[in-house]
């Protein structure tokens, strides 16, 4: 019995192999269940009480043998493959180069932010829309300068069917499946047959806000909006309502915030005036509640619109509308910190 684990041993030390493949067949071959070694403790069980102490040492050094002969080779092989292909695997990997968020969605976020603060939640609608969501639920009335196709692009010449100018068709969409209170606000694209230039564009992106509710005033319009600014502009800004017309909202206004930039002294910014202005607001037409089967006399409600890309071109000092649009890597890689 031990003659021939030395002879086996022997073999062993004399294996060399020329192809990866030919390590796996010696494993099978020597220490699998039915390898060699494998045979040599079966055969162990007919040794005498005498030698199984010298026989079993000499199997299990034999196995250990074998298990580090075959490793040797296997770890020979992939040290050739990593040579061969250039690859060093303990090298640290490239990093990868993150892309920036578009200065649009930066401001979005933001303001969704300030507002879920105050309860308020988000939601969205069809860009395509009716003329019921979009004019007649709002009280515009039939002669209104908006329904002309000046300002609004219809489809295929479809009369009731358009692409939304305003979020506000979200609002109506909201107060027909859900009763009061209501605190929401809604982000989203929209579109106006408008020439494009470096403050205007065919294709903008606005927030809306309403909050339906008993005993809702103009003062908690005015304080949510200082708020608002506040939150976006820095706490020493300050805000200005002057009346102004919606058909929407009566009374109504439009907001201007201190101008960030000079600290209201006066900058070519805000035309010396110390002033931008930044949404339109008022309180919500008891017409556009009865539309949605809400009860006027018994709620009251504000609501709110403004433009993101006004507000980003406040915000970030963009002088041009058009970059927003142009998807220039060089504009948006100046936002990756702003995040």
């Amino acid at each position: 019995m031990l003659d021939k684990i030395k002879a086996l041993q022997e073999e062993i030390e004399q294996i060399s192999v020329s192809v990866k493949e030919e390590v796996e067949d010696l494993r099978i071959k020597y220490i699998s269940k039915k390898g060699l070694i494998s045979q040599l403790f079966e055969e162990f069980k007919t040794v005498s009480p005498e030698q199984k102490k010298e026989v079993g040492q000499a199997i299990n050094t034999l196995k250990q043998f074998a298990l580090d002969k075959i490793n040797q080779l296997k770890e020979t092989f992939e040290s050739n493959e990593q040579e061969s292909t250039g690859l060093d695997l303990t090298m640290p990997g490239e990093a990868i180069k993150l892309g920036s968020r578009h200065p649009l969605s930066i401001v979005r976020n933001e303001i969704v932010d300030i507002f879920a603060c105050l309860g308020f939640t988000v939601a969205e609608g069809p860009e395509i829309e009716d003329d019921w969501h979009v004019f007649s639920a709002l009280n515009f009335p039939p002669e209104h300068p908006a329904r002309d196709m000046q300002d609004t692009f219809f489809i295929e010449k479809d009369p009731d069917i358009l692409l939304r100018t305003h979020t506000s068709s979200v609002q109506i969409r909201v107060m027909e499946k859900t009763q009061p209170p209501i605190r929401a606000i809604f982000p989203g694209r929209v579109f106006r047959n408008e020439a494009i230039s470096a403050r205007s564009h065919c294709i903008f992106h606005q927030i809306e806000g309403l909050y339906v509710a008993e005993n809702v005033s103009f003062a908690d319009l005015k304080q949510t909006l200082l708020y608002f600014a506040r939150e976006l502009f820095g706490e020493k800004s300050q805000i200005r309502l002057r009346p102004s017309y919606f058909p929407f909202t009566e009374p109504s206004a439009e907001m201007d915030v201190s101008c960030s930039i000079c600290g209201g002294e006066g900058c070519n910014v805000c035309k010396y005036t110390g002033w931008l202005e930044i949404l339109g607001c008022g309180m919500v037409d008891p017409n556009v509640l009865e539309a949605c089967n809400i009860d006027s006399k018994k709620y009251t409600g504000f609501a709110f619109g403004m433009g993101i890309e006004r507000i980003a071109m406040l915000k970030f000092g963009i002088k041009d509308i058009r970059h927003f649009f142009e998807n220039d890597v060089r504009f948006l890689k100046q936002f990756e910190s702003a995040q």
